[in-house]
């Protein structure tokens, strides 16, 4: 991994203390979206990341919204298709959908039931990962479409809410760690 793209995307992450409540640091992307090299860096990262640990990948499923913003070119990039993961009632056709709790509440996700042929190699791409809960609802709704998923992919993990450790046996990996 390229420790000058690494520090340039880590540059770019931003902190805002007490948001969205007090005693919460949210970690913002937005600078590293709006710098064109930044985020260049980051989809080179990813991509390096990838095409060292799977010699096959089919798809990128991204995570409403903002593993759309990233998993798209990287899909492109890889030469693979781009598959949405969205908020309950946003996908036409049918769909499967899971239910799953978040700190304040419950939620649900979903994806087009043919979105995902059986036995197609998947990654789940996201910005950050934090209890865990959304990316482990997206792992269970590819296993409903029986994908393998090769991995969960995120740019920044917040290792202090140790979401990665609901994943289970599924495959993480983080670019940026903040406790």
């Amino acid at each position: 991994m390229s420790q000058e793209k690494l520090r340039r995307v880590r540059d770019r992450v931003r902190s805002f203390p007490d948001f969205p409540v007090p005693g919460v640091l949210f970690r913002d992307i937005s600078p590293l979206l709006k710098d064109p090299a930044a985020f260049r860096a980051l989809v080179d990262l990813l991509e390096d990341h990838l095409r060292a640990s799977f010699p096959k990948i089919d798809l990128i499923a991204g995570l409403d919204s903002r593993g759309f913003l990233i998993g798209p070119p990287l899909a492109q990039r890889l030469g693979v298709g781009f598959v949405p993961i969205r908020k309950k009632g946003k996908l036409p056709g049918p769909t499967e959908s899971v239910s799953y709790t978040l700190e304040y509440g419950k939620a649900e996700l979903e994806i087009q039931s043919d979105a995902v042929e059986p036995g197609q190699k998947v990654v789940i791409v996201d910005d950050l990962l934090a209890t865990g809960g959304t990316m482990c609802a997206a792992c269970e709704l590819l296993k409903r479409l029986k994908a393998e998923v090769l991995e969960c992919l995120v740019v920044i993990e917040l290792k202090l809410l140790k979401g990665s450790e609901k994943l289970k046996s599924i495959p993480f990996h983080s670019l940026l760690q903040y406790e």
